[in-house]
């Protein structure tokens, strides 16, 4: 059985991570980690499974947008990813007030698998929806994207890309047209965590969805090869994307206080860096550039515009340069 308990406290996690190659400041969670509801589901920040237990308390957030924005003040300046959502939405209203909560801050936000009700309307370019993949029926593969769409919302799908199942190109295939049948503008496929307790979760996985393919799953997992394939296997994911004209990572949300031009220069480092396969110190010093951006309280499009960009931006090179041109391609757009 499972039994939902009010939290003494909205469930916030603060720190820097990421999601789908974007950068995110910190994550309100409406619900406990174990949501319930589904066999499992795949965490695209930890890029493990998750496997809600048939008997379990879940702690619930609080239902006023007021106890979230207190708690917002705890995560550093930059995007959010509240999620996800839980069946006792309707009732408990936990998700709809992180989201009210992080919309009014200002800050760009991203929606994990909203229950059909949980976003506040109006929330525009300030949210982007992650709809996560399911298993079964390919045709059902991302049960978020209809009522997302339906509320007019911009959806991005996101699944993990699992050597022997989801990673083959036929599947592949499958997934990103129903990806975009679905109205989603992106579809990413993510890497799983290869460590030992990510092969486990991978496996149970496959075991619950599939019991048939659990003896060969196992041995491909825990025996094969397909770590050591996987760059270049995603690699051929995202000209998969790209042939059906969607990008391979989600839109950056711009917030409602947000510089349109301080997001967009974001946005382009973080594409940049999701395209270093082996420079982990080059991703990292883009990300920098990111969180810099990110906490900057001034219109750098216009301090692009006068010239004095370089001057304060501490970074160099084509870091400096790719902000500095998408700040003043903003600028243009204006």
């Amino acid at each position: 059985m499972i039994v939902f308990e009010q939290a003494a406290a909205p469930l916030v996690r603060a720190g820097e991570a990421l999601v789908a190659g974007r950068r995110i400041a910190g994550r309100l969670l409406p619900y406990g980690p174990e949501a319930g509801g589904i066999p499992f589901r795949f965490d695209p920040v930890d890029r493990r499974f998750v496997f809600p237990k048939p008997e379990a308390t879940i702690a619930v957030g609080p239902a006023e947008p007021d106890r979230w924005t207190e708690a917002l003040v705890r995560v550093p300046s930059g995007p959010v990813l509240i999620g996800p959502c839980s069946s006792a939405e309707p009732m408990r209203g936990a998700f709809r007030a992180a989201a009210e909560a992080a919309l009014s801050s200002g800050r760009p936000v991203y929606l994990l698998d909203p229950e059909p009700g949980a976003v506040p309307e109006g929330a525009g370019q300030a949210a982007v929806v992650l709809c996560s993949w399911r298993p079964g029926r390919p045709e059902a593969a991302f049960p978020g994207l209809a009522p997302a769409m339906a509320a007019g919302l911009t959806c991005a799908a996101l699944f993990p890309f699992l050597p022997g199942w989801t990673g083959e190109a036929d599947a592949v295939e499958a997934l990103v047209a129903v990806a975009k049948a679905g109205g989603a503008v992106s579809v990413t496929a993510l890497a799983p965590s290869a460590d030992g307790e990510g092969r486990r979760g991978i496996v149970e996985a496959r075991s619950v969805a599939q019991p048939e393919e659990a003896e060969r799953f196992f041995d491909l997992v825990h025996h094969g090869d397909w770590s050591e394939r996987l760059a270049d296997r995603l690699e051929e994911a995202h000209a998969v994307a790209a042939r059906h004209g969607l990008a391979s990572m989600p839109p950056r949300p711009v917030g409602r206080l947000e510089r349109p031009g301080n997001a967009a220069a974001a946005a382009r480092l973080e594409e940049m860096a999701e395209r270093l396969e082996k420079g982990e110190h080059r991703a990292a010093l883009l990300h920098a550039a990111v969180r810099w951006i990110d906490e900057s309280r001034r219109d750098l499009s216009a301090v692009a515009r006068e010239g004095n960009f370089r001057r304060i931006f501490p970074f160099s090179g084509s870091v400096a340069a790719e902000a500095e041109g998408a700040l003043l391609a903003a600028s243009m757009q204006r």
